[in-house]
């Protein structure tokens, strides 16, 4: 069975989906990166490896996200596309009408704008992380409440607390001095999700025309009340589709089907048990001086990036 393998490789998560020749999902893997975006991608594609059962066949590889160039490069992928592209693909296989994506994952946010399945504007954040995952994380570890609560006590909140939501460290102190005047736990935290929409909309999405129907994806989007926060801002149904949190990865599985040739690049699941390491030099060629990224397989080269003139590449 022929089966397309797509890999979003992003700060927080590793995302891996698998889909057949009808588009359906076989499986799919949400990770932490952990920092070591390699061996994210090792464990992702062994526990693939022992999950799916009978004969496959991977016929097409597609990687996005910020390490999108490294992994690319580690698997063997077919194609390599940045997120806006691939979340819009996966998106507008579940929500062909949608208008607006809003994506939110750990470290980064965006906003696409689509008009009859193009893309014709987008945005992502620039300076700050206090539109993104990263604030909400920061403010439940103070609070010593896991994060994956957040949505099921905000939306219990009937007079959510004004806190905030400049940067995490003004959302800190100024969550300190709520708690600290009396107001509830349960007002706080939805107080958090509201200041986390309010600084989407004015900096990533601001200037933008957030038309219906709108699409929340991103790991996020799993937090209910901030997809609560988002439709009382916006006045708008907010939808969340199916597989919002690996999207990227399913846009890519999508990309690499559609683009597949005789046979893939894909180096096989026996990735996931070599040792391959990443070091850098500077060519000094040209006064250009790029720095030259090379990736190892069991001490063999197997890829070098980052030169302008393909000298090494």
């Amino acid at each position: 069975m022929k089966t397309y393998l797509g890999i979003d490789i992003g700060s927080i998560s590793t995302n891996l989906v698998l889909i057949d020749e009808k588009n359906q999902v076989l499986d799919h893997l949400y990770l932490r990166t952990d920092g070591n975006p390699i061996k994210a991608v090792q464990n992702g594609l062994k526990k693939l490896k022992e999950k799916i059962l009978g004969d496959i066949k991977i016929a097409g590889v597609g990687t996005t996200g910020s390490g999108r160039q490294l992994i690319g490069a580690i698997v063997g992928a077919d194609i390599v596309k940045n997120e806006i592209t691939a979340h819009a693909k996966g998106a507008l296989h579940f929500i062909p009408e949608a208008r607006t994506i809003i994506e939110i994952g750990g470290q980064d946010s965006k906003i696409i704008i689509l008009r009859d399945g193009i893309v014709v504007d987008f945005a992502m954040n620039a300076i700050c992380a206090a539109g993104c995952g990263a604030f909400l994380d920061a403010q439940a570890f103070r609070l010593k409440i896991p994060v994956e609560e957040f949505g099921p006590i905000a939306v219990e909140s009937e007079k959510p607390t004004n806190i905030s939501g400049r940067c995490t460290v003004f959302a800190e102190s100024d969550m300190i001095h709520k708690q600290q005047v009396g107001h509830s736990i349960k007002d706080v935290v939805a107080g958090l999700c509201q200041s986390l929409v309010r600084n989407y909309l004015n900096n990533v999405a601001k200037g933008k025309d957030i038309q219906p129907p709108v699409v929340f994806q991103g790991g996020v989007s799993e937090n209910t009340g901030i997809k609560k926060a988002f439709e009382k801002s916006l006045g708008k149904e907010i939808i969340v589709p199916q597989y919002n949190t690996v999207m990227g990865a399913f846009g890519m599985a999508l990309l690499a089907k559609q683009n597949s040739k005789d046979e893939s690049q894909f180096k096989g699941f026996e990735i996931s048990e070599q040792e391959i390491n990443c070091s850098s030099f500077e060519c000094r060629a040209c006064p250009n001086y790029c720095e030259i990224i090379e990736a190892r397989i069991d001490g063999k080269v197997a890829s070098r990036w980052g030169d302008r003139c393909g000298k090494w590449s």
